[in-house]
Parts: C-alpha cells; sequence; structure tokens
C-alpha cells in the first residue's frame, strides 16, 4: 500500500481481491476526513463536506458485489449499468470479463478515480454518466464531469444505497426510470434497515423481490467483518 497527495487532497494504493479470482489495484481516498471542492462543483451537486469523501473510500458491500458479478456470466446484448457507483470495483471486473457495463455516480471526481483504476488494471476505457435520484437538480456536465444517465438497462446494480429514510423512495424511483421493462436489479446493504420499505416501492414499480440472500464475511486484519443481503428483484 502506498500514500501520496494529489490536487489537494491524499490518496493511496491498495491490491484489492475478489473472491472468486480477481485481484485489482485501487486508488482511494486515504481516509474519510478527505475534502477538495474548490470550484463549489460537489457543493452545486448537494454534496456536503461530510460525505464528499464516501465516493473515494473502499466499501465492503462493492467488493461482495463484485464477486457476485464473477459468477454471472456474460452476455454480450445484456446492458448492465453500475448506480452510486463510487469507486466501481464491480464494473471493473464486469468490464474486465467482457461486460456492456456503464458506471454512473453523482460525485464530480468519480470518473476521474475510475478512468485512474482502469488504466492500473489494464481494463478498457469504460463508459461513465452522471447518476443522481433525489431532488431534481439542473445538471451541469462542467460540474458532474459526464452527461446525465438516460439509456435503460437489463441489469442495475447499486451496493449499499440504502443509508436513509428517505432513500428507498427515491432509489426505487431512479431504478424505474433506468430499467428496461424486463430488468434485473441487485441491491447489496449491509443491515441498515430500510429494506422492506424499499422492496415496498419497488413492488410498486412492478418489481418482485425474487431473494433476500444472507452474506457474512469474517473479519480480518485488512477487512472487517461483514453482515448484509443481496436484494434480487425482477421486472417481466
Amino acid at each position: 500500500m502506498t500514500a501520496s497527495v494529489s490536487h489537494g487532497y491524499e490518496t493511496r494504493m491498495q491490491r484489492v481481491s475478489i473472491p472468486g479470482g480477481e485481484e485489482l489495484i485501487i486508488r482511494s481516498l486515504s481516509d474519510r476526513q478527505q475534502y477538495y471542492d474548490p470550484t463549489g462543483a460537489a457543493a452545486r451537486l448537494g454534496i456536503c463536506s461530510a460525505s464528499w469523501p464516501l465516493f473515494g473510500l473502499l466499501w465492503p458491500s462493492s467488493i461482495h458485489m463484485a464477486e457476485r458479478l464473477i459468477q454471472r456470466p456474460v452476455h454480450d446484448d445484456e446492458r448492465i449499468v453500475e448506480i452510486g457507483c463510487g469507486l466501481a470495483l464491480p464494473t471493473l471486473v464486469g468490464r474486465r470479463r467482457g461486460a456492456r457495463i456503464t458506471a454512473s455516480d453523482r460525485h464530480p471526481l468519480a470518473r476521474t478515480f475510475l478512468e485512474d483504476n482502469a488504466r492500473l488494471n489494464g481494463v478498457d476505457l469504460i463508459k461513465y454518466r452522471h447518476g443522481q435520484w433525489g431532488a431534481p437538480r439542473d445538471i451541469c456536465v462542467r460540474d458532474s464531469g459526464a452527461e446525465p444517465l438516460s439509456d435503460r438497462y437489463n441489469l442495475i446494480l447499486g451496493s449499499d444505497l440504502l443509508y436513509d429514510r428517505d432513500a428507498p423512495a427515491l432509489l426505487a424511483d431512479f431504478i424505474d426510470d433506468h430499467a428496461a421493462d424486463e430488468a434485473e436489479v441487485w441491491i447489496i446493504d449491509p443491515d441498515r434497515g430500510h429494506r422492506p420499505a424499499f422492496a415496498r416501492h419497488m413492488a410498486g414499480y412492478g418489481f418482485q423481490l425474487e431473494s433476500q440472500d444472507r452474506i457474512e464475511s469474517a473479519g480480518s486484519q485488512a477487512v472487517d467483518a461483514y453482515k448484509g443481503r443481496l436484494l434480487q428483484f425482477r421486472r417481466v
């Protein structure tokens, strides 16, 4: 692991092993104390100083999502999007395996970190779009770093997105806007307590909850113990 200072914030490099055979070199923020918004782009997108670093941290849910995606066969005609991607481990793994996958997030630096990590891992250029749910905002491409997400997808992935009581309704509405008529949705949630509300809102858009697979992993010196669930929805 190595650390460096870049553009006013500290980053580090680390090797991340994905169960199932993949290993990635990931550039991330060094800790959750980082903050750098000299032009006010993040503030205009509704990102406060406390939440600014969250996109750039390595979250266990994304490792588990990448592991599950490795187990899924690649289909040439399937379009996948990772929403709220942060460091986008599932996107990197999926693209390395040849999947047609798009990454999306609302943070103005998410695209920069994604492209850096893609180069570090020899991954072909990844399509990136700005994806933001919640109160409507006038999205400036200069602030967001990308055109807004507008297409519809066969599989929608999201890791650790149900972090407050408003998230179930807002996230379900956003997913409905970007899901194909027949679509799957995978959400990994580390037991934050908002799953029942999210399932109700998803049902309102015609998504059936097919499974809630329990995920547990023991901790180690490098990784904390983890408990959560993979929610799999399908709309037919």
